[in-house]
């Protein structure tokens, strides 16, 4: 399928799973809703922080994954719907390409967090994890800084318990006020932990769809 904008845009069929590209080296699990006109729709993520922080104008990228490779789109959020099914309205800004970036899918919070060196450990609970990496609130002082090398223990409810070692990206004071702060860790996981963490993301997103689904 075609949006006829600057230039042909190609597009999946329509219900094809689309991915948005808005934190870092994660995105969001999303899918395409139509086509009309040099616009298309994709569903908003399920992610309910996500939306409100974002606003027409926006660019990011959006990505769908044909076998054997990754299809890209740079676009710009034209609307954000105001009642369900949430959608956001987007355009192309660009002509689609070819990636072979490894993009990850997160979700989940709420966990309880372990961040530990050989002489420090930090209670804290989590916001988001992917197999790349995770995201996690900590509300007591800690002298954690972006490049510190960390091992977290993570509950990820059914899936199991997660050991992971990796370093710190950023970290930050919690937004909008709140107390706290935000600390990100990346790190590499080998297949098995990585199955446990999409296999909890997954689950999560279901049991999200079904929270929110609309009462017929």
């Amino acid at each position: 399928m075609t949006v006829s904008a600057d230039a042909a845009i190609e597009l999946p069929p329509v219900g094809t799973p689309m991915f948005l590209v808005l934190g870092e080296t994660v995105n969001f699990r999303s899918r395409l809703e139509s086509i009309d006109r040099g616009t298309f729709t994709v569903a908003a993520p399920l992610e309910t922080a996500v939306p409100a922080a974002l606003r027409p104008g926006h660019e990011f990228d959006v990505f769908w994954a044909p076998p054997r490779t990754r299809i890209v789109v740079p676009a710009r959020l034209l609307a954000v719907s105001d009642q369900a099914p949430f959608r956001w309205t987007l355009s192309a800004t660009e002509a689609p390409r070819q990636s072979n970036r490894r993009e990850y899918v997160r979700g989940g919070g709420g966990a309880a967090v372990r961040l530990a060196t050989d002489d420090h450990e930090v209670e804290g609970a989590l916001l988001d994890i992917s197999e790349g990496g995770l995201r996690c609130w900590i509300d007591e002082p800690s002298p954690l800084c972006p490049g510190d090398h960390m091992r977290a223990t993570v509950w990820l409810g059914a899936s199991g318990q997660a050991e992971l070692s990796g370093t710190i990206l950023t970290v930050r004071d919690a937004p909008h006020g709140d107390p706290g702060r935000q600390v990100v860790l990346t790190f590499n996981t080998p297949e098995s932990l990585a199955q446990m963490i999409r296999l909890y993301v997954m689950t999560w997103e279901i049991d999200e769809r079904r929270l929110h689904q609309p009462v017929s």
